[in-house]
This record gives C-alpha cells, structure tokens and sequence, in this order.
C-alpha cells in the first residue's frame, strides 16, 4: 500500500517538492552559518521523494545546534511548518487525503528544528 501512495505522492508534487528542498539545501551551502540545516535538508530532500512508511525520530540536539535550530526556526523554520501544516490540514479534509496530510504534518516537524531530526522506516 505504501508504494501506491509513494507513487502517488511523487505524481502529485513529491519531486518538485524533493528539488525544492534541495535548491534550499544549495542556498543554505552558501551561507556559512547553515550549512548543517543545509545537510538535513539534503535527507528532506530523499524523504520527499518517497515518503510513505518513514517517520521523523527526534533526538536532543545540543551545542551550537541548538543555537543553529533556533536561528532557523524565527528565520525560516516556522513559516515552512506553517505551511506544511496548513496543506496537512486541508489534505485531511477528505478521507483519501488523510496520508498525504500525515506526511505534511510530519514535514512540518522536521523543517521547524532540522537539526536533531532524522527518517527511519516506520
């Protein structure tokens, strides 16, 4: 079943969704400061590709990730999950969007503090 919708998710903006996070990936590169968000980024990038049977494990991150994830989240960090949580929200509607909706709820989590998130097969 999770092929389906991996399939599924890929047809209906799965891969530019994947090229975008990458694109911000590359930007984040350019900046000194980002470049470990850009790396979480770069695992964002695969995850959006093929999503479906993955959750986000969060772990503590400590140090200058922390001071890093902070940063991100009043920069960028909550207007990305802002978003992602509003598609979740309005894919959850209908009975069919439910797991395309799980899986904006759970980018929504990784985009806010990327740095101590990561995707393991559920």
């Amino acid at each position: 079943m999770s092929t389906i919708g991996n399939v599924l998710w890929l047809i209906f903006g799965g891969i530019l969704m994947g090229i975008a996070a990458y694109l911000i990936a590359v930007i984040c590169f350019i900046s000194i400061i980002f470049i470990p968000v850009g790396l979480q980024f770069m695992k964002l990038g695969k995850f959006l590709f093929w999503p479906m049977g993955k959750e986000v494990v969060s772990t503590n991150a400590s140090g200058i990730k922390t001071i890093i994830n902070i940063i991100w989240a009043i920069l960028f960090g909550w207007e990305i999950a802002i978003g992602f949580i509003a598609q979740g929200l309005l894919l959850c509607i209908s009975i069919i969007g439910i797991p395309f909706g799980i899986q904006y709820f759970k980018l929504s989590i990784f985009t806010l503090l990327p740095l101590g998130n990561n995707f393991k097969k559920a």
